[in-house]
């Protein structure tokens, strides 16, 4: 176990706010790259610790919520985070969109972004960006299948979003747009920003339709060679959750298949770095404690093994966490424990010179978020005690550095 800390220890406070200074400074005039298995700034190794926030672009393009935004970049750097995943997506909703329509967007949402973005390298945070979303929230792959329908296409499932001309069409046109954008805060078109740690394809793809795999790895090169024709300088990921494909069934919780395939598809050249998720409340909401424990630690073992000896790039753990929702047995106790574990195994691979580069957890929101809540919600200043468990993981993966 990690020694739980006061969020208000001055001393943690000071050193949180040197590091501020340092990924400040760098973030301002270098791009992260990756070498081999890990990243790296300026030539030396970085590892990340972080946060993510969907809610970032909607609350900061409402005057009224924008020191949401603020107040959660503060209190993440104040524990030391360098990293934040958010969404540069909203399509065709109802309620501030992103994207009205195929290439018509709302200037409004759109200065949100401008303002999370600026307002992340004020506070020495790095973003990763997602494009698309696989699911309905926010639009996802059914909105852009249901534009094209809307034009004649014959579309059947929202599986056609990775495979109809017209469709993917739309897609790329979205992706030149956000990546050519030039920030109505601070001038700096998204390309040429380094506030951007990397760009991710879509948050979590799923095509069940085609469990031979072929549809989504055909997409993902395809798209991953036009975000490199229009931005040479960031890197690139997929949004994978981690589940493999059929030849290694057996790796995937409740033999779940999804069309993906973990290796395949992050072997595509232009993928930078792979990423997973972990929700084993979710995946095995049946099992034991002691089984969910057992595969969190196979899980993230046969990953990074599978980083480091096949892919031979990068691995983050882009989204983890525990809903104080379900099942019974979870509270603040075990949530506690349950993050410093997956923290402890993150460090040792780090400091092993491992393929880990870090892990960002779900969620973070700012004090009065109520009404986005989903179990996993984690509001630093009311959390002193996960707050401390943070902030000492980004001390021991600072330490790594130097």
């Amino acid at each position: 176990m990690l020694k739980k800390t006061s969020f208000f220890h001055k001393s943690f406070i000071s050193i949180a706010i040197l590091f501020l200074l340092r990924f400040g400074y760098c973030q301002r005039n270098s791009f992260v790259k990756r070498r081999g298995t890990r990243f790296v700034l300026k030539g030396r190794p970085l590892y990340l610790n972080g946060f993510n926030a969907y809610w970032l672009m909607l609350m900061a393009s409402d005057p009224s919520t924008r020191m949401k935004v603020t107040d959660t970049f503060e209190q993440a750097s104040q524990c030391g985070m360098n990293l934040a995943r958010t969404w540069a997506f909203s399509d065709g909703v109802d309620y501030k969109p992103l994207q009205i329509s195929p290439g018509f967007y709302n200037e409004e949402t759109f200065k949100g972004l401008d303002f999370v973005v600026s307002e992340a390298r004020n506070y020495g945070i790095y973003l990763i960006l997602s494009l698309v979303n696989n699911w309905k929230d926010f639009g996802g792959k059914s909105q852009y299948v249901e534009w094209a329908k809307n034009q004649g296409q014959p579309l059947q499932h929202e599986d056609d979003f990775f495979t109809n001309s017209l469709v993917k069409q739309y897609y790329k046109n979205h992706i030149k747009a956000v990546l050519t954008r030039v920030n109505t805060y601070n001038g700096i078109a998204y390309k040429d920003d380094p506030t951007i740690f990397a760009w991710e394809l879509m948050n979590e793809p799923r095509c069940p339709s085609d469990l031979s795999g072929n549809s989504l790895q055909n997409w993902i090169t395809e798209m991953a060679i036009h975000v490199k024709s229009i931005d040479k300088k960031h890197m690139l990921e997929i949004g994978l959750e981690g589940f493999y494909g059929e030849e290694d069934y057996n790796n995937n919780p409740n033999k779940l298949l999804f069309g993906t395939d973990f290796i395949w598809n992050n072997l595509i050249h232009q993928i930078d770095f792979a990423t997973i998720h972990l929700y084993p409340d979710q995946w095995m909401p049946n099992s034991t404690a002691e089984a969910r424990e057992e595969f969190v630690y196979k899980w993230l073992e046969s990953h990074i093994e599978d980083s480091d000896l096949v892919l031979k790039k990068p691995f983050l753990l882009a989204e983890f966490g525990q809903s104080l929702r379900l099942p019974k047995d979870y509270n603040m106790t075990t949530r506690d424990s349950y993050f410093e574990n997956i923290y402890e195994t993150i460090y040792v691979c780090a400091r092993n010179e491992g393929p880990c580069g870090g892990a960002i957890f779900w969620q973070a929101m700012a004090k009065g978020m109520e009404n986005y809540d989903d179990g996993y919600e984690v509001v630093l200043e009311d959390n002193p005690n996960i707050a401390g468990i943070i902030t000492l993981q980004s001390l021991r993966l600072e330490s790594l550095r130097s």
